[in-house]
């Protein structure tokens, strides 16, 4: 089997969400908050980048780290966390990263003479006066900077507004000067949050958090996380600071409102909270975006979609796939590790991960790995129980008569393959105890063309799947 591109797009053991991604001199950076296997919060590593030729979404290479906790002046200790930043490139041609600690309210600035080499600390983002944005009275709360430059001005999107908090009226625009530090215009409201957003048009979807900026033509996007928290909804404007109108979901972590190959409120994996954007990479647009593993909030992974803009400039509302970076079906030979399920459920639904749903007793499936935080250790699906499936898409399939997983556990059953999530079984594949990763094959035909593979285990106990092969 030829590279092809996965979902998540990067490896298995590394938790990168939040993912602003951003096209410089022909290669893609994604620049995020970065989180550890098994932490007990978010975004507990210092930042990392990655980056991947404009032309293979599947060659992605690590950067290293481009900057730690430490090296801002107030967390010489390290004991705050760095939080979803942004990049963007200021007049100077210099590379400038905004971020926000987690236990302060202002809006830190880094810099660097590449897009991913050493960012050295440079100021924090002020009024004229030298008082810092988020501590003169009545600012909103700074949280989750999104940051666009043109010429010399750069507008900085921030906020974080929790369901009923009256103290925060939404999502904030600034105009920063050509220092990159100094507000130039003051903030304005350009999404309300949920106890301010009657007759706005964005009732249902308002804004949480994680504002983002992008531009196509004369057109402004404006992409942030709602309130329900899986999706990431969308505004546009012809103006980059006024006039935002809600338009729509892009996608949602848990494919919630998709209704074409299941009912429009079945949640397929366990969301959680989101945080991406949009990006063109060689003439494609796509969605960046996060998916939650582990059983919990604090082991996120970037996932990649590509996505179509009508011509009214709206966009639909994608799919989670296995499949996404690849920019098409997978090749239906082969063996793929099952860290690659795109749809993760079991007959209990759940639509939260972690904090926000039930998962201490242990119902519920989930994708993790074995060691330690920074272990190279390929991903698996532990927890298996009677009713959970798995859902890989999609896979372009040619002759395929026999198909292998590899599973370990205390379980008894058999696990059945099926080409949608609710139809009939196109064979079964019986396992047994197993302490080790055992290989079980039987011959079952998965009929030619496009097709989504899903593995779903009836028996008794707890299986782990760690991959399948179709041959």
């Amino acid at each position: 089997m030829g590279k092809q591109g996965f979902n998540p797009y990067l490896p298995s053991w590394e938790y990168i969400p939040d993912g602003e991604p951003h096209v410089f001199n022909d290669r893609v950076y994604v620049y995020g908050s970065h989180d550890q296997f098994n932490g007990h919060v978010f975004c507990m590593n210092d930042y990392v980048c990655y980056s991947a030729p404009v032309d293979d979404l599947a060659d992605w290479r690590y950067e290293g780290v481009i900057y730690n906790k430490t090296d801002d002046p107030l967390n010489t200790e390290g004991n705050m966390c760095l939080y979803a930043p942004d990049v963007t490139v200021g007049p100077d041609g210099r590379y400038y990263l905004y971020y926000v600690l987690d236990k302060v309210s202002i809006v830190s600035v880094a810099v660097c003479d590449t897009p991913a080499g050493k960012y050295e600390f440079y100021g924090y983002v002020h009024y004229s006066d030298g008082t810092r944005l988020g501590e003169r009275e009545g600012d909103q709360p700074q949280f989750d900077p999104g940051v666009m430059t043109e010429g010399e001005r750069t507008y900085l999107y921030t906020g974080f507004c929790g369901f009923g908090d009256k103290s925060r009226i939404g999502a904030m625009a600034a105009v920063i000067g050509p220092d990159m530090l100094t507000i130039v215009e003051e903030p304005v409201l350009i999404a309300p949050s949920q106890p301010y957003s009657e007759g706005s048009g964005y009732e249902g979807h308002e804004f949480f958090e994680a504002p983002s900026i992008r531009k196509k033509g004369d057109t402004y996007y404006f992409i942030y996380s709602s309130i329900v928290m899986h999706e990431l909804c969308y505004a546009t404007s012809k103006h980059p600071t006024q006039g935002f109108v809600y338009q729509g979901v892009i996608i949602s972590n848990n494919d919630l409102h998709i209704d074409s190959y299941k009912p429009a409120n079945k949640p397929m994996y366990y969301g959680g909270n989101n945080h991406g954007s949009i990006v063109e990479i060689g003439g494609k647009w796509y969605i960046f975006y996060h998916r939650h593993t582990n059983g919990t909030s604090f082991s996120r992974q970037g996932c990649i979609e590509p996505i179509s803009f009508r011509d009214d400039g709206t966009i639909p509302q994608v799919e989670m796939t296995s499949c996404g970076a690849n920019g098409g079906a997978l090749d239906g030979r082969g063996e793929y590790p099952a860290y690659l399920a795109c749809n993760l459920f079991c007959n209990d639904e759940e639509t939260y991960s972690g904090t926000f749903g039930a998962w201490m007793d242990g119902r519920f499936p989930k994708i993790t790995q074995d060691g330690k935080d920074g272990d190279e250790e390929v991903g698996y699906i532990a927890n298996m129980r009677d009713s959970a499936t798995a859902g890989f898409k999609y896979f372009q399939c040619n002759g395929v008569k026999r198909v292998t997983i590899k599973v370990r556990g205390y379980c008894r059953g058999a696990f059945d393959v099926k080409t949608s999530w609710d139809g009939p079984a196109l064979g079964k594949i019986p396992v047994d105890f197993t302490n080790v990763w055992t290989a079980y094959t039987a011959d079952i035909v998965i009929p030619d063309g496009v097709q989504a593979l899903y593995f779903t285990y009836t028996g008794i106990g707890n299986a782990s799947l760690a991959s399948f092969i179709l041959e």
